[in-house]
């Protein structure tokens, strides 16, 4: 989600009556005057995200999606509360200001927080910026997601944020389900990976918070410094397993640039981009995690088998007429794709295992 760029076409109606939105705001004191400029922003494919403006005063809205929707997904509410919880915390966040549950404001239930003025960045390849910059960037990316994964759930009043332990069994099964419920054609190696994946799960079964969707193109850069300033769209986040969100952000060294973004086949070297396995080595000297190399294999074929479940969600909503993203249809059909993809670590990871044993 990229909350900070205008999309194309300056007026958004968020639905609802029309200034009912202003005059909440105006009621809770975070605007001077009952008066609203609505701007729907670019990127995302979930939750529509929109910039308030009302005099110096800048906000940012998320909401759910209308239509039909599955009972689990686009949990603004969720989004909000961990949002809340890391206020003050190691891990950057926007501040937020109120969340709204009221359908008849925007039309679903909604949050408002801070616009933050920063950078981000979509390319992981960083082409805009020097050798030396790629590697600040990169460097505090693995800062924060260390940072988030130390976080004690229970002292950010996030012990109930989700289940402990059992992690891989819910997420497979969940998405599974996904796939099944949401299917437009059928991708064989996704199938296998929904078959595989609960047999080979490894015996490590830590508990964090985990972020979900942590990647360059959510987190809000600094204007002029080489730190994060704010991490958004925590749709997706839970209590889980910390490697399977670490792996899900290492997903760039693994997939090409012409399929998705990626940094898969570039010069990192000549980039000055760290390698997946020095980047890995830098969170596990941060975090004093274990095993991680030992399973890597299967903690990027769980997500490549979860990312391509959300892509076939997304080429599900395009079909049903409700998908949020102007290149939905184009991030749905690499569904397939990136199945095949984890299917390839699987079987890489069953050599690896036979070798070993």
């Amino acid at each position: 989600m990229n909350a900070q760029v205008p999309a194309s076409g300056a007026a958004a109606d968020l639905g609802g009556p029309r200034g009912a939105l202003s005059r909440l705001l105006f009621d809770r004191g975070l605007i001077d005057r009952p008066e609203l400029r609505i701007d729907r922003l670019a990127g995302g494919q979930s939750n529509p995200t929109f910039r308030l403006s009302s005099g110096t005063h800048r906000y940012v809205l998320r909401k759910k999606p209308d239509g039909p929707l599955p009972s689990s997904a686009h949990a603004v509410e969720r989004e909000y509360r961990v949002i809340q919880a890391l206020q003050g915390t190691q891990v950057p966040v926007p501040k937020v200001f109120l969340y709204g549950g009221d359908p008849s404001i925007v039309g679903t239930p909604f949050y408002v927080m801070e616009h933050l003025d920063g950078r981000i960045w979509m390319d992981p390849s960083l082409p805009d910026l020097s050798a030396a910059q790629r590697a600040d960037v990169y460097a505090e990316m693995n800062r924060v997601i260390a940072a988030l994964h130390s976080v004690d759930p229970a002292a950010a009043s996030l012990g109930d944020f989700g289940k402990t332990g059992g992690y891989f069994e819910r997420q497979i099964a969940r998405w599974h389900r996904q796939v099944q419920s949401s299917r437009t054609i059928d991708i064989p190696a996704l199938d296998a990976l929904a078959e595989w994946l609960p047999a080979r799960i490894p015996p490590d079964d830590r508990t964090t918070l985990v972020h979900g969707d942590f990647r360059l193109d959510n987190l809000v850069f600094h204007p002029t410094e080489w730190r994060v300033i704010g991490v958004l769209d925590w749709e997706l986040s839970t209590l889980g397993h910390p490697m399977a969100d670490f792996a899900y952000h290492c997903l760039a060294w693994h997939i090409s640039p012409s399929l998705w973004r990626g940094i898969a086949g570039l010069d990192l070297a000549r980039l000055g981009i760290p390698n997946e396995q020095r980047y890995l080595e830098r969170y596990l000297d941060a975090t004093g995690s274990a095993h991680a190399i030992e399973h890597w294999d299967y903690y990027i074929a769980f997500n490549l088998f979860r990312l391509a479940a959300i892509m076939q969600g997304i080429a599900r909503r395009v079909v049903d007429g409700n998908a949020v993203a102007d290149d939905a249809a184009r991030t749905g059909a690499l569904a397939g794709p990136i199945a095949e993809l984890g299917w390839r670590h699987a079987q890489h990871y069953e050599a690896d295992r036979a070798r070993v044993g």
